[in-house]
């Protein structure tokens, strides 16, 4: 007869350690960055990652964190140190992701109009991340921020000029200042080569992106090494220069100190004496992300290629955000809205209503990041008048208290008022419509102008059907023309 493999006592054991198994689970697998699918139109044909730590509740801040050229989702979420706070303070992570498909490199496209302007491509995808996180995981909409490492620093300036009615804070990684170049030759030569601009320039380039925008501007942290030979360091000083003039406020520091990591920061105050932009220089350090590994708080990341050994850097911006609980906290004491819902439009209206917020006197409507109430309004619902036939339009509202302050704005819902169905719709190929100015092709990939609707590869076989719904604006229509 075969003997067993083990003696019988062994036997004995395993099996009374199988029901143990049985008897005691073992414990639920901890939170992981996982990719999402389904979070939009995605004009720019990203990817999307996020990490929603365990015990993460409602009403938390929101961070989006962007990789730089030949990174990825996983590569900056594993060195940044940013997963370390997530968990240890609870906030939500998202992490877009280039496609080799859109940028051989795998460098966001900064310097691509078709991907920087408000309301198209790259920019819209990572607006949608947004709107996906704020929406399925609870996140507030007044506490969402935003930061990337080089190409990924340069589209946190993008998004910051896009979108200041989406991002409260922003920190640029060894990144470009916003609207430096307008395709991949001079978007290029930013790197190394100074622009030359005026301060009021380089504001007039964050004000044009979203003109007309009235709203309070995010704060914003500029990160760079003194012996970055890739992103040259004067970018850091065009930055500065960039946003101190969207601010309306001096480019002479309001106080320098000493930092950890041979950093010297410098803050420069609005009129209310609150850093409005912070400079971060740290000495001798080359392209990279400043990370500080170890267990203490101030203490994170891991070291790799453009991962450097100085400081935390993921630890000082949480802390000026006031992730950790202090800091810097959303204008005002009142809670965003919930429930902003459209309730009807015509040809030149849209009406909303939204619940009620406790301790608010009033509320202030906003379209496409604009105030459009002269005075807050006093009720719960609230019609606005004079728009355009058949376009689209974006809203949030804020509370108002007793004093005037106003609180945390609610999430962004789409109207598009009726009408202007007169507007010409046509019926043509992709490789059509791009010719006759309907569309863009961007890396083989046709996309609707004005909308950024994806519509497929550019070529003569891809059939679609495309309405002007306003000047120079695009929306796919098939099954109507």
């Amino acid at each position: 007869m075969r003997r067993p493999l083990l003696p019988r006592s062994a036997l004995a054991l395993l099996a009374l350690l199988g029901a143990l198994v049985v008897a005691f689970p073992s414990p639920a697998r901890a939170a992981t960055l996982t990719q999402v699918t389904g979070f939009g139109s995605n004009p720019g044909n990203l990817s999307m990652y996020a990490y929603r730590p365990d015990g993460l509740p409602s009403g938390a801040p929101l961070v989006v964190a962007m990789h730089g050229c030949t990174q990825s989702a996983g590569d900056y979420f594993g060195h940044s140190g940013w997963s370390k706070y997530a968990d240890l303070w609870k906030f939500a992570l998202v992490l877009p992701e280039q496609k080799s498909a859109n940028n051989f490199n795998s460098c966001f496209n900064w310097f691509q109009t078709g991907d920087t302007a408000r309301g198209q491509g790259e920019a819209l995808s990572i607006k949608q991340m947004v709107d996906y996180a704020v929406a399925q995981y609870g996140s507030a909409p007044s506490r969402v921020y935003v930061t990337g490492l080089s190409a990924g620093g340069a589209m946190t300036s993008v998004m910051l000029a896009a979108y200041p009615d989406v991002f409260a804070g922003g920190a640029v990684m060894s990144g470009i200042a916003y609207g430096c170049g307008t395709d991949l030759t001079s978007g290029t030569l930013c790197l190394t080569s100074q622009k030359g601009y005026s301060p009021q320039q380089w504001g007039d380039k964050v004000r044009g992106a979203h003109p007309g925008y009235s709203g309070p501007y995010p704060r914003v942290s500029i990160w760079q090494g003194t012996s970055d030979t890739t992103v040259y360091p004067f970018n850091a000083d065009q930055l500065r220069d960039q946003w101190t003039n969207v601010w309306g406020i001096s480019q002479t520091a309001s106080r320098t100190s000493s930092l950890p990591g041979g950093t010297t920061l410098k803050e420069y105050d609005d009129t209310t004496g609150k850093p409005a932009v912070r400079t971060y220089t740290i000495s001798g350090m080359a392209h990279g992300l400043p990370v500080d590994p170890g267990s203490a708080t101030d203490q994170c990341g891991t070291t790799g290629q453009y991962y450097l050994d100085t400081i935390c850097s993921s630890y000082r911006i949480a802390q000026t955000w006031g992730l950790d609980g202090g800091g810097e906290e959303p204008p005002g004491g009142l809670p965003a809205p919930t429930g902003v819902t459209v309730t009807g439009t015509g040809d030149t209206t849209v009406s909303l209503s939204w619940n009620a917020v406790n301790g608010a006197s009033g509320y202030n409507v906003y379209r496409d990041g604009a105030k459009v109430t002269a005075s807050p309004v006093t009720g719960t619902n609230h019609t606005d008048t004079g728009l355009t036939a058949g376009k689209g339009y974006a809203y949030a509202v804020a509370a108002v208290d007793s004093a005037g302050a106003e609180g945390g704005r609610s999430a962004t819902v789409s109207a598009t008022t009726t009408g202007g169905s007169s507007g010409q719709c046509v019926r043509a190929s992709n490789y059509a419509h791009t010719v006759a100015g309907r569309a863009y092709v961007q890396y083989g990939l046709t996309y609707a102008r004005g909308s950024g609707q994806s519509m497929g590869l550019w070529n003569v076989a891809t059939i679609h059907s495309l309405r002007e719904t306003a000047p120079d604006y695009w929306v796919l229509a098939d099954g109507e023309c």
